[in-house]
């Protein structure tokens, strides 16, 4: 009988305080300010010329009391017309409204102006009733986290609900950094100036990131921020390589130097970089190839001596702290590249993004999944995008179409890129990687001929170099580069030309 009754009384004890927890929870309000909506509607009866310094962010979904929202409203639309708003021009659509006949509006909106303390803190009433809208939206965006998985649809998957609650945090995020108005162009010219001065007293003479390449830099003036970068080739062009080779050269340059944090920044940056078709370990493979002039070949294999073993653990140690960031995940879509990127901007400062490759991203949006075109477009607008809003290059690698190999002339130009409308025109530069060497090579006619000799000659003059054709440059000329390209160990280098070798001494 004791241990029933000791039941009972937990039991009672238990139902006592879930009634308790529900009572608080019922009772518990959404966050709000009832008293900043009035302050800052009552400022804005009293002055309209405060009304510029909030509409770029404020709007009416944002205030907590429905009414407030609609006084909001009609005042901007009397503002946005040229029309004083007051109490009195309000009168008339608000004696017309049945939502405002319980608190009489024509009082109420007197009463507003009558009791607007200050007008100067606008923009922190303001900032408050934005910031108490968003703690409102996680709620509602928490409370569809628990609703959905207690009860999935049939047709979703856990990363499916992850990868929408990943899209609207971030734009919840996105939406609380309000945008910018118009600069005044003496700050535009101020910063132009600060970017040449820049360049003026950076080694290389460039404004932005050094790619690493002495002529592309000469050209391109580095990478610049905000711009949208493609490095398009057919297949054993080299484009991973070259994206590669500079990723790396970035990252390396940020992490040398002295202590002082700014110069080492100037210097380099860290690099994000999406590899959509190559894992992690085949990157990393292709740098310690590309800096102990050790075969990638030989490396994956084994077939390494034990002084080129002892030369790859000695350049391991010395790259492990290099701020490059890999995400090998294949299949992404656009959104979570967008996501990923600026969470590494936030936690990392990131620098700089390259994608391998263009063709390998997703559209967020599920109707542009049947038309490539389409989705493409939206990749590559949502990619200039992240550019300018992150305020870093973004170098995205692409596919050629095979029309390519159809010409006598394999050089490629603009039109050759894979649903090129979208990708020409939302890219700053684009840059075509072209080997003849490559194409030169599958021609080789039968040995012992004179045609195989000619061969063999034009093989010599082509051996081990590459072309970057400039195919768009929105910030200066278009022309080709000549470069180095080593295959085994996947390295890129500047061209010297004889005469710009030093004189020899027999």
């Amino acid at each position: 009988m004791l241990i029933l009754i000791k039941s009972i009384n937990f039991s009672m004890t238990s139902i006592i305080q879930n009634i308790a927890s529900n009572s608080e929870d019922d009772y518990r309000q959404l966050p709000h300010n009832l008293d900043a909506e009035q302050q800052l509607l009552g400022a804005l009866l009293v002055n309209n010329d405060l009304f510029d310094k909030i509409s770029s962010y404020l709007k009416i979904e944002h205030f907590f009391e429905h009414i407030h929202g609609v006084i909001f409203d009609n005042i901007s639309k009397l503002i946005l017309s040229n029309k004083l708003a007051s109490p009195i021009t309000l009168k008339t659509q608000i004696d017309n409204d049945e939502r405002f006949e319980e608190i009489e509006g024509s009082k109420y909106l007197i009463k507003l102006a009558a009791e607007s303390s200050s007008i100067i803190n606008i923009e922190e009433y303001a900032q408050i009733i934005r910031h108490l809208y968003t703690w409102r939206k996680l709620i509602d965006l928490g409370n569809d986290v628990v609703n959905v998985s207690y009860s999935p649809p049939a047709d979703m998957t856990p990363f499916d609900h992850l990868e929408y609650i990943e899209q609207k945090l971030y734009s919840l995020a996105e939406d609380e950094k309000y945008g910018n108005d118009f600069k005044n162009f003496s700050t535009a010219l101020t910063e132009a100036i600060d970017t040449a001065a820049s360049a003026y007293h950076k080694d290389g003479q460039v404004s932005g990131l050094s790619s690493g390449f002495r002529d592309l830099d000469k050209v391109l003036g580095g990478l610049q921020s905000s711009d949208l970068l493609i490095i398009a080739g057919r297949p054993s062009m080299g484009k991973t390589a070259f994206a590669t080779n500079i990723a790396f050269h970035i990252a390396n340059a940020f992490n040398i130097g002295d202590n002082d944090t700014e110069k080492k920044q100037s210097q380099g940056a860290v690099v994000g970089f999406f590899s959509l078709e190559m894992s992690s370990s085949q990157l990393a493979t292709r740098i310690i190839s590309e800096q102990t002039s050790v075969s990638s070949d030989k490396i994956r294999k084994g077939q390494i001596s034990n002084i080129e073993y002892d030369r790859l653990i000695d350049v391991a140690r010395k790259l492990q702290d290099i701020p490059l960031f890999i995400d090998e995940t294949g299949g992404i879509s656009i959104g979570q590249l967008i996501a990923r990127a600026r969470k590494l901007k936030r936690q990392n400062n990131l620098g700089i993004l390259v994608i391998d490759y263009l063709q390998l991203l997703t559209s967020s949006n599920r109707r542009y999944n049947e038309n490539r075109v389409q989705e493409l477009s939206e990749i590559t607008q949502s990619l200039k995008a992240l550019a300018k809003e992150l305020n870093i290059p973004i170098i995205a690698l692409s596919q050629l179409s095979r029309q390519v190999e159809n010409r006598d002339d394999k050089k490629p130009q603009l039109s050759d890129l894979r649903e090129s409308g979208s990708i020409e025109q939302d890219a700053d530069v684009v840059m075509f990687l072209y080997r003849e060497e490559y194409y030169l090579e599958k021609k080789q006619p039968r040995e012992g001929t004179e045609e195989y000799i000619q061969w063999q000659e034009s093989m010599e003059e082509v051996h081990q170099k590459a072309q970057v054709i400039i195919g768009k440059n929105r910030h200066g000329s278009t022309p080709v580069i000549e470069m180095y390209f080593d295959g085994s160990v996947t390295r890129f280098s500047d061209y010297t030309s004889d005469d710009r070798l030093p004189e020899r001494f027999e």
